[in-house]
C-alpha cells in the first residue's frame, strides 16, 4: 500500500512540474528571444521545477 502511495505521489508531483514548466518555459523562451543574454536565467528557472520530481523519486527509492 505504501509504494501506491508513493507512485500517486510521484505522479502529482509530475503532473505539477509539468503545469509549473509550461508557463515558465514559454516566458523563458520570450526572454532569451529578447535579450540572448539572460540564457543563463532562463535556463535556472526552467530548471528549477524539477527538483520537485527529484525529491518524489527520492522518497520512493528511500521506501
Amino acid at each position: 500500500m505504501a509504494k501506491l502511495a508513493a507512485g500517486i505521489a510521484l505522479a502529482g508531483c509530475g503532473i505539477g512540474t509539468g503545469l509549473a514548466q509550461s508557463s515558465i518555459g514559454a516566458a523563458a523562451i520570450g526572454m532569451i528571444a529578447e535579450d540572448g543574454s539572460q540564457f543563463g536565467t532562463g535556463l535556472l528557472f526552467t530548471v528549477l521545477p524539477e527538483t520537485i520530481v527529484l525529491f518524489g523519486f527520492l522518497s520512493i527509492y528511500l521506501l
